[in-house]
């Protein structure tokens, strides 16, 4: 990854089965999406299948928040954008977006995941010799500023 670029995922095609009668992605495959994409920002960073073989260490999802901004549709083309916002001990904050081939912003997404042990599982913190990937990319990923989508609540905005 070039400094200052968000991770970007192999482009992924939309699956007959995912569309919903409204005739567009269904909201639970945004999920699917941005999974598929995630999982290949987590194998960049480490945290792919060889790392929960070998040392039965993985990452697990605590909390996400997805914003539906634009309509996927069966023929439409996407990647996932990747940025690591964020990481403790035992934590990753990242933010994706689900870019369409033509450039425009389908969906966002803000996570909270967990290092786990999955002995357990329980949450445990990262080996000392991942630390230093995650500290290139938070800092890197840093250059590009925080998202206007990321800490973002839900909710009914009164006057």
């Amino acid at each position: 990854m070039p400094e200052g670029e968000l991770y970007r995922s192999a482009p992924i095609a939309m699956e007959k089965e995912w569309i919903d009668y409204n005739g567009h992605l269904n909201m639970a495959y945004y999920n699917v999406v941005f999974d598929r994409g995630g999982d290949e920002f987590l194998a960049e960073l480490g945290f792919g299948p060889t790392y929960a073989a070998q040392r039965r260490l993985t990452i697990y999802t605590a909390e996400v928040h997805i914003c539906y901004v634009q309509e996927i549709h069966l023929d439409h083309l996407v990647t996932v954008t990747s940025q690591l916002i964020d990481f403790d001990g035992k934590r990753l904050h990242t933010y994706n977006e689900i870019i369409h081939v033509d450039g425009w912003v389908a969906a966002t997404s803000e996570v909270l995941s967990l290092h786990v042990d999955m002995n357990g599982p329980k949450v445990v913190p990262f080996p000392e010799d991942v630390l230093p990937k995650l500290a290139f990319y938070r800092d890197a990923h840093a250059k590009l500023g925080i998202p206007a989508r990321v800490g973002k609540s839900i909710g009914i905005r009164r006057k």
